[in-house]
């Protein structure tokens, strides 16, 4: 079997101290390649070239196969496969980079999706008009407690789905991991409109970009499932990570002080077995980062690659999420409910605080 070749842009600093600044999912991208047999890494680039050199070194990379200017690497390497483990802001260009060497055949780049929703549709586009593969690390669709989840949901155990809550982390940087799974369990259906409200007194800001502090969210698919999302001090309204209320039954995932599935039916509760699984992989087993996640989201993007098929992980389905994301801080900015498709061409939180309507006090001007 042909093996592919594959490069990483953006290595990161020391993975064992990730921050807010930089994760080093360089790192678990690598390690996913590592595990698969039909993947060989033969590069990285990343602009501190000391960062390239330590990674180089853990996965065992030829010096030659170092950069520091990733649009060299590409050329003179010619990659099947590019990981982009950058901050958002600078996805498009290098994604659009990618998809414009003839040699890539595919992308896999990490979350959030992209800085602006302009910049979201465009990595989309060029990698549709250039026939190259683009995939996102939404690596949380192949935990267990959220397949078990979706089996249940198919099952029918809950009867037909009416809505999806969410109840952890934030709205940009997590959302593109929660509101992403809310789109999965309701058939990756586009968004018809969002509505929202957020809170941002104390300034967060995380892989560049500005993140509120309590964000309430809710919004419509196509085919009617509501969404709702719920964060900071208001995260407790939801009785756990995330709730698929049906016709007939709640699936409970995450459940506060309760196991890490659960299904309700006629005010019955049963726990289901995820196999010691959490939300992040399986920390029992010493996957802090959840690796085990991230090679089967390796695994996902190859099979599709080479069956020609389009994967869950693909750009199309993550424009569901970048839209309900931006059109969520258009709805703070316009305050009103915003009516999809979504037409803006900044980032409205960004631009919020940047004009003052939005305060945020950091440390160091108090």
């Amino acid at each position: 079997m042909n093996q592919y070749t594959v490069a990483i842009i953006g290595t990161g600093p020391d993975p064992t101290n990730p921050t807010v600044e930089g994760f080093a999912m360089g790192y678990r991208h690598a390690e996913a390649y590592r595990d698969n047999d039909q993947c060989r890494l033969i590069a990285c680039a990343d602009i501190v070239r000391e960062n390239a050199e330590a990674f180089a070194t853990e996965f065992d990379l030829d010096p030659e196969g170092v950069y520091v200017d990733y649009e060299t690497m590409l050329s003179d390497v010619e990659p099947d496969i590019v990981s982009v483990t950058v901050p958002p802001d600078v996805h498009e260009t290098i994604v659009v980079d990618c998809a414009n060497h003839d040699a890539v055949a595919a992308v896999h780049c990490e979350k959030p999706m992209a800085h602006t929703w302009p910049s979201a549709q465009r990595m989309v586009q060029t990698c549709w008009r250039n026939n190259t593969q683009l995939t996102f690390n939404r690596q949380r669709r192949f935990g267990r407690p959220f397949t078990e989840a979706d089996q249940l949901l198919q099952n029918g155990e809950i009867g037909a789905l009416q809505r999806v809550e969410i109840g952890w982390g934030d709205f940009f940087d997590t959302g593109a991991h929660t509101i992403d799974l809310a789109g999965m369990f309701a058939g990756d259906c586009p968004p018809r409109w969002v509505i929202a409200q957020l809170d941002y007194r104390e300034e967060d800001i995380r892989f560049g970009a500005h993140q509120e502090n309590q964000m309430w969210a809710q919004w419509q698919y196509a085919n009617g499932v509501y969404g709702t999302l719920s964060t900071g001090k208001g995260a407790s309204l939801v009785e756990g990570t995330l709730l698929l209320r049906g016709t007939d039954g709640t699936i409970r995932i995450d459940v506060d002080d309760g196991p890490m599935l659960e299904l309700e039916q006629d005010g019955t509760r049963t726990a289901i077995d995820v196999g010691g699984e959490t939300l992040h992989g399986t920390p029992a087993d010493g996957d802090r980062f959840g690796s085990r996640l991230h090679t089967r989201a390796i695994e996902a993007v190859v099979d599709a690659l080479r069956n020609d098929e389009e994967s869950q992980l693909c750009g199309r389905i993550g424009l569901n999420t970048a839209e309900i994301i931006f059109a969520g801080y258009e709805s703070v900015r316009r305050r009103k409910r915003v009516d999809l498709p979504l037409e803006v061409d900044d980032n409205p939180i960004e631009q919020m605080i940047e004009s003052g309507a939005l305060s945020p006090v950091s440390e160091s001007n108090e």
